[in-house]
């Protein structure tokens, strides 16, 4: 008698060999067979029809609040992820000493556009230490989550205020080292900085202070445990990126470790820059190093209200400090005041095409609602007026709850993206899943992946995106037992529709504590997801009650 059997399913195993048909027996939260099995199961699926497939891993994830009050990490598990990496970009909610909480708030808030209220009202600070915070979320975990610690807040730990102002000492670089082992003993699967993020009071992060001794250092022990380093590396500048990518060479070949960086993004005047990143990462492969560029799958949308502070602005300084540091009145005031509203303007004249290119995608009020869909250079010849005064007009008629879309900013060559992921020595990243709520919806990458880039333009088989999303994941970030299906393997299994899988719609939702909203999509063609062996998603019935995900991987020390 098998707990699980999976019939009649289209096999694509994450090793990137072709599928062939067959059914799975699962017993005990394992693959116990594969092959035709005639036995008796507490539970059957017909597969008739569907890719079965090894869970998906989404690597680069910011659901570290998420998890105090969803366990789900809701809505990923139904768009086929059954194992998701938190604590990127050198922000962890652990270790974390109570009196530094609102500084590492302010920072998830700025950084990732996490908002304060939902902190405020979703979580219950009973955690200090990284192992108490292991603990905390595996009481009602239904995902997977291999962990990483956030370099700054190491920092913050050991050094507090002076974290934010000078490098550290060699006795606190000593401590952070102690503090690391303890969190990779506890269950982080390694360690996440940055070198570009700013904070809460736009300084450089805690770990932007750090020098070359301390970040080898803290590498040295990653190296113990066979740990990985991702880094938030100069995006915006190819040359800096390939500086970068020459350092992580050094720190992989030095300490024997996986090291990844993301994002790498692809826009039209890009073509070369992105091609000589590619160039060096092939070039320090060839040496025996390991620096994988995360690169994802969607385009670059970006959702706005002035209600709340969006990146969108940060390199528009009057705005930005507006919007960012202003209250409602204060922001009001300003797009009401004549001489402030001039020198809004002439700022944000240098971006003229993304203004005019915005949609209006959300009114309150009934007068604006016929010009909803509509971008704001129609709604300017409409108005007789222009783009940036048609927006700053709707959001005062709107009380700052107009919201506006700025579609396909980027990343949207289907065919040098497509190109870029199946490269070999490309991992498919960097969603950013859970933050950015009121920006876009950092769900759908995978379904993307299949819709866009298998099912449409073939630009990846089947098999080769599968296993870039499961066995190659789980083999670089050191993710035992899962990415592939094999007997004695862990059960984390997706089963889908070839033919429709896709993401839905993004669509607004009221589910954040704290009365807060966040853009959202549904998944399509996901019909079922096992997570530990047990039935977590079915797309007919929605999720289960089953809570078998698990804090992965923790180790000791290599021998």
């Amino acid at each position: 008698m098998f707990d699980l059997l999976i019939k009649n399913g289209r096999i694509v195993d994450g090793s990137g060999l072709p599928a062939f048909n067959s059914d799975i027996a699962i017993k005990d939260g394992r693959i116990s067979r594969i092959g035709k099995i005639d036995a008796d199961a507490t539970q059957i699926v017909d597969a008739n029809g569907k890719i079965v497939t090894p869970g998906f891993i989404d690597p680069h994830t910011h659901f570290d609040a998420q998890l105090l009050w969803d366990g789900y990490a809701k809505p990923s598990i139904e768009h086929g992820i059954t194992t998701i990496v938190p604590g990127n970009c050198s922000l962890s909610l652990a270790p974390l000493k109570a009196e530094h909480r609102e500084k590492l708030v302010g920072m998830f808030n700025q950084i990732e556009e996490m908002p304060i209220a939902a902190f405020e009202q979703g979580v219950e600070w009973n955690w200090e230490s990284f192992d108490e915070f292991v603990k905390r979320i595996k009481s009602e975990l239904s995902i997977n989550v291999a962990p990483l610690v956030g370099h700054s807040a190491l920092r913050l730990w050991v050094m507090g205020d002076a974290a934010n102002q000078r490098i550290a000492t060699g006795s606190e670089i000593e401590e952070m080292q102690t503090l690391l082992r303890e969190c990779l003993q506890a269950g982080a699967v390694g360690m996440s900085t940055s070198f570009v993020d700013f904070d809460e009071k736009m300084q450089p992060v805690p770990c932007r202070y750090a020098n070359t001794a301390e970040l080898n250092a803290l590498c040295t022990v990653l190296g113990e445990f066979g740990r990985i380093l991702q880094i938030v590396n100069e995006f915006f500048d190819a040359d800096l990126t390939v500086a970068r990518i020459d350092q992580l060479a050094e720190i992989s070949l030095a300490h024997n470790i996986t090291t990844t960086f993301s994002p790498l993004f692809v826009n039209s005047d890009n073509f070369d820059d992105v091609d000589k990143v590619i160039a060096r990462v092939e070039e320090q492969f060839g040496r025996g190093a390991r620096v994988w560029p995360q690169v994802q799958t969607r385009p670059i949308d970006i959702s706005f209200c002035f209600e709340s502070p969006s990146l969108l602005f940060i390199r528009l300084p009057s705005w930005y400090g507006i919007i960012r540091f202003g209250s409602r009145e204060d922001i009001i005031a300003a797009f009401s005041d004549k001489e402030m509203r001039k020198k809004l303007t002439a700022e944000a004249a240098g971006m003229s095409s993304v203004w005019e290119n915005l949609i209006l995608r959300q009114v309150k009020h009934e007068k604006n609602k016929g010009l909803v869909g509509k971008n704001l250079i129609e709604i300017a010849q409409l108005r007789n007026s222009t783009a940036i005064d048609v927006m700053i007009d709707i959001s005062l008629e709107e009380d700052l709850q107009a919201h506006f879309l700025s579609a396909n900013m980027g990343h949207n060559d289907v065919k040098k993206v497509g190109e870029l992921l199946a490269h070999p020595n490309v991992l498919i990243g960097a969603s950013d899943g859970g933050a950015h709520i009121l920006s876009f919806a950092t769900f759908g990458d995978t379904g993307h992946l299949f819709s866009q880039f298998v099912r449409e333009t073939g630009l990846l088989s089947l098999e080769q995106a599968v296993k870039k999303i499961t066995l190659d994941t789980a083999t670089i970030w050191g993710i035992p037992e899962r990415g592939l299906l094999k007997t004695n393997y862990i059960a984390d299994i997706t089963i889908f529709d070839e033919a429709t899988i896709d993401r839905g719609p993004e669509y607004f939702v009221q589910d954040v504590p704290g009365d807060g909203h966040r853009y959202v999509r549904d998944a399509e063609g996901v019909d079922t997801v096992i997570i530990g062996g047990a039935i977590s998603y079915q797309q007919a019935s929605g999720y289960t009650d089953a809570q078998r995900g698990e804090v992965l991987p923790g180790s000791q020390p290599l021998q």
